[in-house]
């Protein structure tokens, strides 16, 4: 008999894990045999919601309402897959699975680990979420007792990756770019991307050379409102950084799956940097890899799962780095701990290493195509289903 399964997660926004949301939804639809699909939609912070309106929106706007119906009904689901941080993790039904992306730090908040023991099975997007996750711990003392408890992750905690994407005709884009060589970085401006010093150590590096960056940003949505502050807030910056003869282009607005692969593929587009502090997992960086661009990036955190191959061979430019405490303004209650380090990347390094990418000048095609055989779509839904597999009173549930 299908298992009825609540899917509660942010899957109509244009957010990290609004496609994490989706990647989920895609799996259970591989498998309908097994299970009956039910959906909540959440809200993702202010980012925007999707307005595609294609097959899959149609289906997930059905499920919706079927959703609403079965509820006022009184129905019971047997299954909840949530996909949100841990501190909104529920006991929704029997069996409740938290799929999140975890964190981006060394560690994760105290309120995470007793969510997650909460839950039957936590599925996160990388082996370094999966790995601060079951090595973060806590000591306590309990009041009655007097006695020192250690608070640690018990729930089972497994790491699946998303799976690459293919598209029959991609949309040709014209950028108008002026510049011969073209390097990209699609990131929200935030604290923990890292883009102000990316941009102006590409300018350092590359001052008085034919050369360009083109930041794929906003700063919450994708609206004019948006831009027109981004724009406002990036063309001071770049007035401090002096004369330069190389150039910075913002590239801003909603884009489609389809058109952001095309961006990947202009031809005047040459190569991807990124110089984050952590990543959960760092999709527009695994886009860029599978699309074929040279990738330089920060050597740390869960990008590494597909920049480095199945061998343990880097197939990127390693931008060195030193892990140190986060900075005191991204401290957030519950979410980001002050305690928690994440990697700083190193000035030098980051030039060295956008300057041997510059000269080399080559696309990665062959490694390209490692990353639609380890990412392909039908592998990655069958490890994510199989990954939903609990165990209860030694009965494996799905």
């Amino acid at each position: 008999m299908k298992k009825k399964v609540l899917l509660k997660g942010p899957l109509l926004t244009r957010s990290g894990y609004g496609e994490q949301a989706r990647f989920a939804l895609r799996s259970l639809r591989s498998r309908e045999d097994l299970f009956d699909i039910f959906i909540q939609p959440l809200q993702w912070g202010k980012t925007s919601w999707s307005s595609e309106m294609d097959a899959e929106r149609v289906w997930i706007d059905q499920t919706i309402e079927k959703t609403i119906a079965f509820i006022q009904q009184g129905g019971q689901f047997d299954l909840s897959l949530q996909v949100t941080i841990p501190n909104e993790f529920q006991r929704l039904a029997p069996i409740n699975i938290g799929y999140t992306a975890g964190i981006e730090t060394t560690k994760v908040a105290h309120q995470w680990i007793q969510k997650a023991n909460e839950m039957d099975k936590i599925i996160v997007v990388s082996g370094h979420s999966k790995q601060v996750f079951e090595n973060t711990e806590y000591q306590g003392t309990n009041e009655q007792t007097g006695e020192t408890v250690t608070l640690r992750t018990q729930t089972p905690v497994e790491a699946v990756g998303y799976p690459v994407k293919t598209f029959e005709n991609l949309p040709e884009l014209d950028l108008g770019l002026s510049t011969s060589f073209n390097f990209l970085t699609v990131a929200q401006f935030g604290p923990r991307k890292n883009l102000l010093n990316t941009i102006k150590w590409f300018i350092e590096e590359f001052r008085n050379e034919d050369v360009g960056l083109v930041v794929k940003s906003n700063i919450a949505k994708n609206c004019l409102m948006d831009r027109n502050r981004l724009q406002a807030d990036l063309t001071n910056f770049l007035r401090q950084q002096g004369e330069r003869q190389c150039k910075v282009f913002l590239l801003h607005g909603d884009m489609t799956d389809a058109e952001m692969h095309s961006l990947y593929r202009v031809p005047q587009i040459n190569a991807f940097v990124s110089l984050p502090h952590g990543e959960g997992f760092g999709l527009p960086l695994f886009e860029a890899a599978y699309s074929g661009l040279p990738v330089v990036a920060t050597g740390w955190s869960g990008q590494l799962d597909f920049l480095v191959d199945a061998e343990g061979k880097e197939q990127f430019y390693n931008v060195a780095f030193d892990l140190q405490p986060v900075q005191r303004e991204v401290v957030w209650d519950g979410v980001i701990v002050p305690d928690s380090m994440w990697a700083y990347a190193r000035e030098g390094s980051a030039k060295e290493q956008m300057r041997a990418c510059f000269e080399n000048n080559a696309r990665r095609d062959d490694y390209a195509g490692q990353l639609h055989e380890r990412f392909s779509e039908e592998m990655m839904y069958e490890q994510f289903v199989s990954a939903m597999e609990t165990e209860t009173e030694n009965e494996i549930i799905l």
